[in-house]
């Protein structure tokens, strides 16, 4: 019955997908983003996936973006999308706008600000210790982040977005066990497409129910256009 539930919403999300690309060809959802750079500084932790544990610095390539693709005064849904490399494979961890709570950490929120709120990953992780979640919240930026590709880039100038990583157990409360220090800088968005069913952190998998729910989604945004 569970894998039935979760395939048959992957098939309604896939298709919603399809529709909104015969009108964005591109990128159907987030379509416009800015391209950041930086650094993830893990400290050490005991979450029991090897990658949050293990203390070390990885370079990073992010991507700021609206969800739905609203007007800029508009809040909309934001995502955080993160890639590094591990020993030359990628790993890509997607966040968006939601609230901090037991039960607002799984429910999308509407933000203007990207420096206000949490991002967290919504599904959980599968580790050998059981499932669980990620999340950043801002430590410091030079004020108001309004998420707007143009002007982000121009709030933010030269300075650095530093966050807090957190990881939790789906009803948990947060520990801490990063940094994450962004910038803008280079080209304005990148074409990069950020997946984290393929691209999964080192020592982690996806359950099955949420790669039925995922998959047919990134599937569907990845294929090209119909002519």
């Amino acid at each position: 019955m569970r894998r039935r539930i979760s395939r048959a919403f992957g098939s309604g999300f896939a298709g919603v997908f399809r529709t909104i690309k015969a009108v964005r060809p591109g990128r159907p959802i987030h379509p416009e983003g800015v391209r950041l750079t930086g650094t993830l500084e893990r400290h050490g932790a005991s979450s029991g996936a090897e990658w949050i544990d293990t203390a070390g610095t990885d370079p990073v390539t992010a991507r700021l973006s609206r969800s739905l693709g609203l007007p800029g005064r508009c809040p909309d849904v934001l995502g955080l999308a993160l890639r590094f490399t591990n020993d030359g494979t990628p790993s890509d961890v997607l966040l968006a706008s939601t609230g901090a709570s037991r039960a607002g950490r799984f429910a999308l929120t509407l933000r203007r600000n990207a420096a206000a709120g949490v991002f967290s990953s919504l599904m959980p992780y599968k580790t050998a210790s059981g499932p669980l979640l990620l999340a950043a919240r801002t430590v410091s930026a030079p004020g108001p982040l309004l998420a707007e590709p143009q002007t982000f880039r121009s709030d933010l100038g030269q300075n650095a977005w530093v966050l807090g990583l957190y990881y939790a157990r789906p009803t948990g409360h947060w520990v801490g066990f990063g940094t994450l220090t962004l910038g803008a800088g280079g080209a304005p968005d990148t074409s990069e497409r950020f997946d984290p069913v393929l691209n999964t952190l080192p020592g982690t998998g996806t359950y099955d129910w949420a790669a039925r729910l995922r998959e047919p989604s990134y599937t569907a945004a990845r294929q090209p256009a119909r002519r």
